[in-house]
C-alpha cells in the first residue's frame, strides 16, 4: 500500500482524527524481528510477530488505519535530556560564530554577517568558543567593526557573553573594561538586553520543537533559564506541543514552585504533555571558560584565584536546596563539570539521600565512578561535547582526559546514562550525540579516548531514557528510521533518515 496515503493532511503538532494505528512490516527495534505493532489511544497495545510479509497477526479494528513501513525500524521515541530550547530557538536566527579561530576572525565575522543578521536593535550571534583562542575578546574590537549597533556574542557553552560598547551602555555596564563576560555576570547582562517578544520566541520554539521531532525526538527536558514553567504553560494553552516537555525551575524561582504545590512530574497542561521538572543547581563552571572546579589547577592559571575553577554554590548551600526541594517533591538537576564539582555533587545527594541527576559529569575521579548506581543518581550526559572540546580537555586537563567524558566507565559502574545536546551548545539532534558515543569523533581523526567508546545499543538506550524496546504498554512515543542503526557507521548514524515519529499516539513528523 502507498505510505501514509490515507493519513490526513494535519499539521505535525496537531492531533489526527485516528483513534488507532496498526504499524505493519516494521522491524522491532535495531536488529531485530518483522512486527505489527497496534497503537489505540496513546499507547502500545499489541506487538506480534508478524507471519508473513504483510500478514495480519495482529488484530486491526474497525476504523484503524494501517501503515506499511516495509521493513523499517521501529524504535522508542528519543529524548534530549538536557537543553535550553528557547535559547536554541533563538540561537537559529543569530549570526554563527561557531568554528572561529580567534577573537579577531569573530569580529571580521560580525563585520561581514551584519547586513545578514536581523531582528531588533540588537545584533547577536552565538558559538564562540575562546578556550584555545591566541587572543582575548575585548570590546575595543567588536567597536572597530560596529560601533554604533549595540553588540552581544554569546559563548558556545552559554558561560560567557562579549559585548560592544554601546550593548555594555544598553545594560548600564558602560565602563567594563572589557566587555567581556562570564558565570553569573555573562547571565546578569544577557538578561537586561532588550528581550524578543514573546510571541516571536514561542513561535521560534515550535518551530524548533518541530526540527526536533523530525529528528525522532519526542521528549526534552527544558533547563532554560528564567521561567520555563509559566513559558510552557501559556505556549501550551496555544497549541498541542510537537513534543513532551519537562520544564526545570532554578533557585530564583523555587519559592513560587513550592507555593504552588508543584512535584517534579507534575503534569502543568491538561494533556500531560508538558510536566515539572527539576530544580536546575549549578556547583561550578564550564571548561571552555576555565572556570570547571577541579582538584587540580588548570596550567595557565596556577598561582591565580579561580586557578582551580570556581565555586557556583557553596557545598552547605547546595545540601539546603536539594533538602528543601527533595522535601517538597522536586527532584534536584546539579550543574557539575570539573572533578572536584562531581565530588562535592555526588557528597550533596549522599547526605540528601534523594532521586535526582547530574548534569554534565565530565571529568570524574574513579572513585566517584560507582557512586552514580549506589545514590540512585542519573547522570545526564553530552555525548558532542566529548568531541567538540577534546582539543580544550587534553590543553587544560592535561593528563587526566582518560577520565574526562567517561561513558563507558560509567555504563560498567552500572550508572544510569541518559543523552542530552545542551543545545545550543550543540545542534538538538540525538543522532550527532549516539555517533558521538559510538564513535569518540567526528572528524578524520582517530578515536579520542576509544575505551569509552559506547555500544550502539546502550548508545541507543541512553538517548531514549532508558527504554530498550517498544513494549506493550508503553506510551506511544516511537520513531521509524530507514535504516538499521546496527549497521550504520558513524556517518550514517549522524544522518540517520528518519521516516516518522510519533508521540503520545499523535504523527509530529511524517516523511513524504
Amino acid at each position: 500500500m502507498p505510505e501514509f496515503a490515507d493519513v490526513p493532511a494535519v499539521r505535525p503538532a496537531d492531533a489526527t482524527a485516528v483513534s488507532a494505528w496498526s504499524l505493519d512490516r516494521v522491524r522491532l527495534g535495531a536488529g531485530g524481528p518483522l512486527v505489527r505493532v497496534r497503537v489505540a489511544r496513546g499507547r502500545v497495545t499489541h506487538v506480534v510477530a508478524a507471519t508473513e510479509p504483510g500478514g495480519r497477526s495482529a488484530p486491526v479494528v474497525e476504523g484503524d488505519r494501517v501503515l506499511d513501513l516495509a521493513g523499517r525500524v521501529l524504535l522508542p521515541g528519543l529524548w534530549d535530556a538536557h537543553v535550553h530550547l528557547a535559547e536554541w530557538a533563538n540561537a537559529r536566527h543569530r549570526l554563527d560564530l561557531s568554528g572561529t579561530g580567534s577573537a579577531r576572525a569573530v569580529a571580521d565575522l560580525v563585520r561581514a554577517g551584519t547586513e545578514e543578521t536581523s531582528g531588533g536593535t540588537v545584533l547577536f550571534g552565538y558559538g564562540f568558543r575562546d578556550g584555545l583562542w591566541p587572543d582575548a575578546p575585548h570590546k575595543n574590537l567588536l567597536d572597530a567593526v560596529l560601533p554604533d549597533r549595540p553588540t552581544a556574542l554569546v559563548s558556545a557553552d552559554l558561560h560567557a557573553a562579549w559585548l560592544n560598547s554601546a550593548a555594555l551602555v544598553l545594560v548600564g555596564r558602560g565602563d567594563h573594561p572589557t566587555g567581556l563576560f562570564r558565570e553569573h555576570e555573562a547571565h546578569q547582562v544577557l538578561a537586561a538586553l532588550p528581550e524578543v517578544s514573546a510571541e516571536v520566541v514561542d513561535a521560534r520554539v515550535g518551530e524548533a520543537c518541530r526540527a526536533a521531532a523530525a529528528r525522532g525526538v519526542t521528549g526534552v527536558i527544558d533547563f532554560q533559564f528564567g521561567d520555563a514553567v509559566r513559558d510552557w504553560e501559556r505556549r501550551s494553552e496555544a497549541q498541542r506541543p510537537a513534543l513532551r516537555v519537562e520544564a526545570a525551575v532554578y533557585p530564583s524561582r523555587l519559592d513560587a514552585a513550592l507555593a504552588r504545590g508543584l512535584r517534579t512530574g507534575d503534569p502543568l497542561a491538561a494533556d500531560g504533555l508538558v510536566r515539572m521538572g527539576p530544580l536546575k543547581l549549578f556547583t561550578d563552571g564550564s571548561l571552555n571558560t576555565r572556570t570547571a572546579l577541579c582538584h587540580d589547577a588548570y596550567p595557565d592559571l596556577t598561582g591565580t584565584d579561580g586557578a582551580h575553577g570556581i565555586e557556583e554554590t557553596s557545598p552547605d548551600e547546595l545540601v539546603r536546596l536539594m533538602r528543601l526541594a527533595a522535601a517538597h517533591g522536586i527532584e534536584p538537576a546539579v550543574h557539575a563539570i570539573g572533578d572536584l564539582a562531581n565530588k562535592v555533587a555526588l557528597d550533596a545527594f549522599a547526605e540528601v539521600r534523594c532521586r535526582g541527576r547530574i548534569e554534565h559529569a565530565q571529568l570524574l575521579n574513579a572513585e566517584d565512578l560507582p557512586r552514580f548506581a549506589e545514590l540512585g543518581v542519573t547522570a545526564g550526559v553530552q555525548p558532542r561535547h566529548a568531541t567538540d572540546d577534546r582539543d580544550v580537555a587534553d590543553r587544560h586537563w592535561a593528563g587526566r582526559t582518560d577520565r574526562a567524558f567517561a561513558y563507558a566507565a560509567l555504563l560498567a559502574a552500572g550508572a544510569r546514562l541518559e543523552f542530552g545536546s545542551d543545545a545550543p551548545v550543540s545542534p538538538l539532534d540525538p543522532w550527532l550525540g549516539i555517533a558521538a558515543a559510538v564513535s569518540r569523533t567526528d572528524d578524520e581523526r582517530p578515536a579520542w579516548h576509544p575505551e569509552q567508546r559506547l555500544p550502539v545499543r546502550d548508545a541507543l538506550v541512553a538517548a531514549a531514557r532508558g527504554r530498550r524496546l517498544v513494549r506493550v504498554g508503553d506510551p506511544a512515543d516511537l520513531v521509524v528510521v530507514d535504516a538499521d542503526p546496527l549497521e550504520a557507521g558513524s556517518d550514517a548514524l549522524r544522518a540517520m533518515p528518519v521516516h516518522a515519529t510519533m508521540t503520545a499516539g499523535h504523527w509530529t513528523h511524517r516523511a513524504h
